[in-house]
């Protein structure tokens, strides 16, 4: 049935990554009768987190990609489509073939967008000049090759100012190549830059001092409060405004042989033009709840609400079931059984083997999934890699997509 023939989906979920076909799975497993619709142009979805690895050259791209059709429960229905824009007072979704999809309920999770032409000159240059970046699937094979044939000369890596999903994606790149070029003995020879438009190396303090040790180890050079605003990729430069507390902002010129960058990141066009977003434009909801704050049949969980948590997927993990079970509830007439404490994670792959699996809540509360004895998150472990490495991916797969809630229960 088409979504112009359809009267009233009890779910509307507008967004087909992580997050919106980890709820449809979470809801479905509490009511199967559910009537759902996934509303999403894509037709492969990936698995983001994996594109780290790919750029240091352990994961294949492929195995980050599967077909979009594969994921979703044949008892949801999928609307290829691009979202223009909500009429919350009516209770539709509005596509851009101006379609109106109805709902008693939605979930709006479309992620973040990836604002490349914000860095002037970037989007001409990725994928060659020595500039690339793990924040596209296309692109992470061409981060392990540049880091395989840079023997000498200066790799920089930069970061832009915050919210960015996966805070710690831009510092796990130069890990994992710092790591390589260490085993390969040509460390000593390759100048190494991070460039961090924030004033911290990580958000939570706890990590830092781990994160260090390998700062020192591959003697990377610190740049804070340096934000890329532009590269020249003939001439192999990039720009940069250093903006420290109390000084005026200086533009500074760096040349580089190789750059990966991580893109400024906003909440997409449409997400900002409605009535859901806040001032920073990013959707509005309670932050334990994930309810919109305005309109009592709207969820929000992901990359795209405004709640003050890491973006990741182990984020979206979480919150998945807490809306799921705080939508049925709503359906039930009951109150709101399930509260989101902030949990987010991101594994730090320090070297290769080794990773600081930082987890956390609001406030930067630490909320370690493992006994200490098991697992100590601030200190690098074999055990974490193993869990990026071979145990995350089929969870990802194989339970967060298929209602499977293994330690995400709420």
């Amino acid at each position: 049935m088409s979504a112009q023939t359809h009267s009233t989906y009890d779910v509307a979920i507008v967004g087909g990554g992580a997050a919106g076909i980890a709820t449809s799975a979470s809801l479905l497993s509490r009511d199967p009768s559910l009537d759902i619709a996934i509303i999403d142009p894509a037709n492969t979805h990936y698995y983001q987190p994996g594109w780290t690895m790919v750029g240091g050259g352990i994961f294949q791209q492929k195995s980050t990609a599967r077909s979009l059709r594969s994921l979703v429960s044949e008892k949801v229905t999928r609307i290829q489509a691009t979202v223009k824009g909500f009429n919350p007072k009516d209770d539709c979704v509005v596509l851009e073939d101006k379609t109106k999809v109805h709902y008693k309920r939605l979930v709006v999770c479309p992620g973040l967008k990836l604002d490349w032409d914000r860095v002037e000159g970037l989007s001409d240059t990725l994928g060659r000049n020595g500039v690339t970046s793990n924040y596209r699937y296309d692109l992470a094979p061409y981060t392990w090759e540049l880091v395989q044939n840079l023997k000498s000369g200066r790799a920089i890596f930069t970061q832009p100012p915050m919210p960015i999903k996966c805070a710690g994606a831009p510092q796990k790149a130069l890990y994992l190549s710092a790591d390589h070029w260490h085993r390969s003995k040509t460390l000593d020879s390759i100048n190494i830059e991070f460039h961090n438009a924030g004033g911290v190396l990580f958000g939570v303090a706890d990590y830092v001092p781990a994160l260090m040790k390998y700062i020192d180890k591959y003697q990377a050079d610190l740049n804070f409060f340096s934000n890329l605003v532009g590269i020249d990729g003939s001439t192999q430069k990039a720009y940069f405004d250093v903006a420290k507390p109390d000084e005026d902002v200086k533009r500074i010129e760096v040349e580089f042989d190789m750059i990966h960058v991580c893109p400024p990141q906003t909440a997409p066009d449409f997400i900002k033009a409605s009535a859901l977003s806040d001032a920073a434009g990013w959707v509005d909801v309670d932050q334990q709840s994930l309810r919109h704050k305005s309109f009592e049949n709207i969820w929000s969980l992901g990359d795209v609400m405004n709640a003050p948590n890491a973006k990741t997927a182990a984020a979206a993990r979480k919150q998945a079931p807490i809306v799921a079970a705080n939508m049925i509830a709503d359906m039930d007439n009951r109150s709101a059984p399930a509260a989101y404490d902030g949990y987010g994670s991101c594994p730090l792959t320090v070297e290769k083997g080794k990773i600081v699996l930082a987890e956390f809540g609001y406030g930067g509360k630490l909320l370690p999934t493992f006994p200490k004895a098991l697992l100590n998150g601030t200190k690098p472990t074999r055990t974490a890699w193993f869990l990026k490495a071979s145990l995350l991916p089929a969870i990802y797969w194989n339970a967060m997509l298929r209602g499977k809630e293994w330690l995400a229960r709420p």
